[in-house]
């Protein structure tokens, strides 16, 4: 749970600093300096938080857990989308498993190609907020190729009859009992969200940490899932410094991924609206095409949720 505190720094002038805290793990916390506290507010499921962070610019924070910080969001978030929708032919429908903030669908809807996207999020009360708070996302909540769905991700595609180019996955950590759980789930993956996809389809789910030690904790069990439902199943990663770790995401197809690192630069620069400026999330990743990393991973995960 995350915490602000205040502490009174040595000098002349004893200025007192207010800190955000947050615990990553038993024994390590991890914190940063407080300009101001921008808006705080609550809904049904979930607190929320809007801080001015000194190292991170806007930082949005839900029950005690950061989500996204100004200065490095764009890692986050271009890696969950844009590696789909580059590897898909010509991706025109898009399904967003959570991602009430709506940077994910800003992404998406960078894509020209793209027609339809659905964002189905169970928490409206986080979607208004973000509407409202986060000026970054504003244009994508208001394009007319958006449909905001209030609901949950998992009900919503067992009551459609409609099939998505893309499916991603943008929910909350998958905590044994918590509600996301389910969403992690091998049964979910095989009877809801592959029958929602059309052929050539391709799912994305953000995977939680994986760096050296903290890849055992979920990244690699949801490789190890994926594997078990899809025939082609990637996993990449890249560093985010204010989730003080390196992050985890997992790309999953019945059709093969080949794209190397050339075709995928010509892809963003004719696909992508400013894709001139984006192929900074190729530098940052490590993890696609390559097969040395997903055999490392398979070897020593975890065996998947069932």
């Amino acid at each position: 749970m995350g915490d602000i505190s205040s502490s009174n720094n040595g000098g002349e002038s004893r200025r007192r600093s207010c800190w955000y805290e947050e615990e990553i793990e038993e024994n390590l916390r991890w914190c940063f300096a407080l300009n101001s506290i921008l808006h705080t507010g609550a809904s049904q499921y979930q607190d929320i938080a809007l801080l001015d962070t000194k190292p991170f610019g806007k930082a949005l924070v839900i029950d005690g857990k950061l989500q996204s910080a100004e200065i490095d969001e764009f890692i986050y978030h271009e890696l969950l989308v844009h590696p789909a929708l580059l590897h898909h032919q010509n991706p025109k429908t898009i399904f967003i498993m959570g991602g009430g903030e709506g940077s994910t669908a800003r992404e998406i809807l960078r894509h020209g190609s793209v027609e339809r996207v659905i964002m189905c999020d169970i928490d409206e009360e986080v979607v208004d907020f973000c509407k409202s708070h986060l000026v970054a996302n504003k244009d994508a909540f208001f394009d007319s190729r958006l449909q905001l769905v209030i609901n949950d991700a998992r009900a919503e595609l067992q009551k459609s009859e409609d099939k998505f180019d893309v499916i991603i996955g943008d929910l909350a950590d998958p905590i044994e009992g918590g509600p996301c759980y389910q969403l992690y789930t091998k049964s979910f993956y095989e009877s809801t969200v592959k029958p929602r996809l059309n052929e050539n389809g391709i799912f994305v789910t953000q995977a939680r940490p994986a760096g050296v030690f903290s890849h055992t904790e979920v990244f690699s069990c949801i490789f190890n899932t994926l594997k078990q439902v899809f025939r082609y199943v990637v996993p990449y990663s890249a560093h985010i410094p204010s989730y003080a770790d390196t992050w985890g995401w997992v790309l999953a197809s019945d059709s093969p991924l080949p794209l190397d690192a050339d075709e995928l630069d010509l892809r963003i620069r004719q696909r992508i609206n400013g894709g001139e400026q984006i192929p900074r999330w190729q530098d940052l990743c490590v993890g696609l095409n390559s097969k040395q990393s997903c055999q490392e991973i398979s070897s020593k995960g975890n065996p998947g949720v069932h």
